[in-house]
């Protein structure tokens, strides 16, 4: 192990899995959240898509492990990102969660997320700042 990783016990014996973190996508839009995913991609995260909440519920539950989930706010369906924030935060409470809105959300639902980024982001700047948010990661990609 290198020397600056002392003293976190988290990393040590865990090498295997020292994977960038599982980040899930949930976008309506397809190109939009094509686009988001290709770039964490390429910044070396495990992605998964979902086009609606329905559709995250299904994987949040499911035997993937997320680290993350970006989501919109306004989506088709029964629930939106804000129903879906609710959920993550008394369902899930170790998966962060980013929202991507043109609309600021409301404070209630800005209290229970760890970030929000206005639209219209672009990928590379949401990459970074998922990248801020997962810690223990090894940068793949040089700033």
């Amino acid at each position: 192990m290198s020397g600056n990783m002392s003293g976190n016990t988290l990393i040590e014996g865990a090498s295997a899995c020292v994977a960038k973190a599982a980040v899930l996508v949930v976008e309506d839009d397809v190109l939009t959240r094509m686009a988001t995913s290709e770039e964490l991609r390429d910044y070396g995260y495990s992605v998964v898509e979902a086009a609606n909440v329905d559709e995250a519920l299904a994987v949040l539950h499911g035997p993937t492990r997320i680290d993350l989930v970006v989501t919109d706010m306004k989506m088709p369906g029964a629930l939106d990102g804000a129903a879906l924030a609710q959920h993550i935060r008394t369902e899930l409470p170790f998966v962060k969660v980013v929202m991507i809105s043109g609309q600021t959300p409301a404070p209630e639902v800005r209290r229970i997320l760890d970030g929000y980024l206005p639209k219209p982001v672009a990928p590379a700047d949401l990459a970074s700042y998922v990248q801020e948010l997962t810690p223990a990661h090894v940068s793949s990609k040089a700033s």
